[in-house]
């Protein structure tokens, strides 16, 4: 894995169109050796069934268990703090074309909250007392032949407060929760299953 952090903006992602007043806070790549442009549908279904919110290393589940612990504790995650309360979704802001490619109660276990999915780019929103944050994942060629998934978490701090809590929590992000993504997804790839192909039919 690694930072790439200016290459978000060079890409036509749809994403721009919604995220202006955000700043993009990390992008990083994962590696998909053998991955060609149109299996970026493939890559979610791996990261779904193999990668999912709740398989995540004990450590990252750690310090998301602790994170929630304090958010309940502190009251940064109430509802009055979320979408459609403190801040408006950014579905709000999308055309038909894009609200209509998901389901928004399908969330896949996590704390986001879909916005829209594409062939080669999708796009998942989190807002509480201290920032609202938007999760985009895009399918980019990687320089050697092959496509890789390339995340970028954008964000608005909200305030002095949202800032601070961005810049504490930089060092676990780093250190543990990427590392342990860049295994989980990577290895969802590897390990993925595909369909067998139909039978033919014997029938002259």
């Amino acid at each position: 894995m690694k930072r790439v952090r200016t290459a978000h903006a060079d890409q036509p992602w749809r994403i721009h169109e919604f995220t202006r007043d955000f700043r993009v806070e990390d992008v990083w790549s994962y590696r998909t050796p053998g991955a060609g442009p149109d299996d970026f549908p493939a890559m979610l279904a791996a990261m779904r069934t193999g990668g999912g919110f709740a398989k995540q290393a004990p450590p990252v589940r750690f310090l998301f268990a602790v994170r929630w612990k304090l958010g309940a504790l502190l009251g940064w995650d109430r509802p009055t703090a979320g979408l459609g309360a403190r801040v408006r979704p950014l579905r709000d802001r999308l055309p038909d074309d894009l609200a209509k490619t998901v389901d928004v109660t399908e969330t896949g276990g996590t704390p986001f909250t879909p916005m829209y999915e594409l062939a080669d780019e999708s796009a998942r929103e989190l807002a509480n007392k201290t920032c609202h944050t938007v999760m985009h994942l895009g399918w980019v060629p990687s320089g050697d032949g092959d496509h890789e998934l390339r995340m970028a978490v954008l964000v608005k701090p909200n305030g002095r407060f949202g800032r601070l809590y961005m810049a504490v929590i930089a060092p676990f992000r780093y250190l543990i929760v990427y590392p342990a993504l860049t295994r989980q997804w990577e290895r969802a790839w590897r390990e993925r299953t595909f369909p067998l192909p139909e039978a033919a039919d014997p029938r002259p």
